[in-house]
């Protein structure tokens, strides 16, 4: 979901390569190994151990991420029939990119990235373990959901930063591709297919049965992450404005680093903006269906879990055929997907009420995620330095994922006062908007360029 965009992602500059455009042109731009951000790690002599244990623990994660994204705001609508509450439920899960990204990113450039994906995993056991015991009571409450919808939104703001920042060392320049196609797809099975679906089963059995399977899932992916070879901190490299001081003094500074390292590359700065407005579609989308699943569609658990599949099975196929899609129609056309995919995901929903129509609407918005969110990270990892992808990670995601709570909250003021259906038109529109900007700051010899080829289709 939005990590795919926010990647992109959900996948989203100080030190980047310092020629001039206009003196590297496409036909001699730096092979890849020469990259900023391809700085050859020692832990990359395990490269294929680390990246399949990495992958493991990717899917076994988004699997229980993926219960809770339906597990906590259906749980909301037990206790609640008001959208803007419901909508703060789902809001939580994300809000944490908006609080906490840039200092999460500062921490993931200074610590072993492995140990904080320990910690995520710790806090999100302490989050389930004590809504499983507050559901065992029967005092479950929308602030009790809010208070482990914040506490889980901030464990994937962990993890998911230490995990993206780490792909550069364990696979080569070479490899990346290859392997965020595959993180991805693990991603979009397990978060969006196989979690909300395996979610809507375990919900209709029980919430205790959902929690507690979610709980299990997470204690399992860290043992995973003791497999592990190697060390794990950022390589530091002095380039750019960065040289005076390989490593900043005040948490203030290394943030600033990031901030301009994206803000000073235009690829990157657009990429962010257009992201800011899909990721913001993407979290009033799932904010809200589960109100309009519900009362609109008149679905039950089993069959909105069917509906958030759609997300996965179209995240899938967008992994599975990315490659050829990309050598046989260029990154541009291919990201561009991704625009056509979120409109029909919000546009759809404000036309009819059609099972059929809104699960098709979902599947082109996943596989445009998935599209999107292959060549975003693949982009990012050649040109940020390693010592600056913590950080560069989350101030990317703080413009693309933080908006999420932002969108999942105006889409329920606009629901409360303009109805469900005008409020998903309200966000289709926002999407039309980001073409001009996608087409002009997007070009064939730009992407070109950033990615080292002579030419994108």
């Amino acid at each position: 979901m939005g990590e795919r965009h926010a990647g992109t992602g959900k996948a989203a500059p100080v030190a980047l390569v310092t020629t001039p455009p206009e003196t590297t042109p496409p036909e001699t731009a730096p092979p890849e190994a020469s990259a900023p951000g391809t700085a050859t790690h020692p832990a990359a002599r395990h490269g294929t151990r680390n990246t399949v244990v990495l992958l493991v623990f990717t899917a076994l994660t988004n699997l229980a991420d993926g219960v809770t994204k339906i597990a906590l705001p259906l749980m909301a609508t037990r206790v609640s029939a008001s959208p803007a509450q419901i909508s703060a439920v789902s809001l939580t899960l994300s809000l944490p990119w908006l609080l906490a990204a840039l200092h999460v990113g500062v921490l993931v450039d200074r610590a072993d990235r492995r140990r904080l994906l320990w910690g995520a995993d710790a806090l999100r056991l302490l989050a389930l373990g004590a809504l499983i015991a507050l559901a065992g009571a029967g005092a479950v409450t929308v602030p009790v959901l809010c208070v482990a919808g914040t506490v889980l939104g901030l464990a994937e703001v962990l993890a998911l930063t230490s995990a993206s920042a780490l792909i550069p060392a364990l696979t080569p320049p070479e490899g990346r591709e290859r392997a965020n196609t595959w993180i991805t797809g693990a991603e979009t099975v397990c978060n969006e297919f196989a979690g909300p679906f395996v979610g809507g089963l375990l919900l209709a059995a029980g919430t205790g049965l959902a929690l507690g399977a979610t709980w299990l899932a997470y204690l399992a992916s860290s043992f995973v992450v003791l497999l592990l070879v190697g060390r794990f901190r950022a390589i530091r490299q002095d380039t750019g404005e960065g040289a005076a001081r390989a490593v900043p003094e005040t948490v203030r500074a290394q943030i600033a680093d990031g901030l301009r390292l994206l803000w000073r590359h235009p690829v990157l700065r657009a990429t962010a903006l257009v992201l800011t407005v899909l990721c913001a579609c993407w979290g009033a989308w799932l904010a809200l269906m589960p109100l309009f699943a519900t009362s609109v569609m008149h679905l039950d658990s089993r069959e909105y879990g069917l509906l958030l599949s759609a997300l996965g099975v179209g995240g899938l196929a967008g992994a599975l055929v990315v490659t050829w899609l990309n050598r046989f129609f260029g990154r541009r056309r291919v990201m561009f997907a991704d625009l056509v995919g979120t409109f029909a995901m919000m546009a759809v929903p404000a036309l009819t009420a059609d099972l059929r129509a809104v699960a098709v609407a979902a599947f082109l918005g996943g596989m445009g995620g998935t599209l999107w969110t292959v060549n975003s990270r693949t982009l990012a990892q050649r040109l940020v330095p390693d010592g600056l992808l913590g950080r560069f990670g989350a101030v990317s995601r703080l413009f693309s994922w933080g908006a999420m709570p932002l969108g999942a909250g105006l889409m329920g003021v606009l629901a409360e006062g303009l109805g469900l259906r005008a409020a998903f038109a309200v966000f289709a529109g926002s999407v039309a908007l980001t073409v001009p900007l996608f087409l002009k700051a997007l070009t064939r010899p730009a992407l070109a360029e950033a990615f080292g080829d002579r030419r994108d289709p």
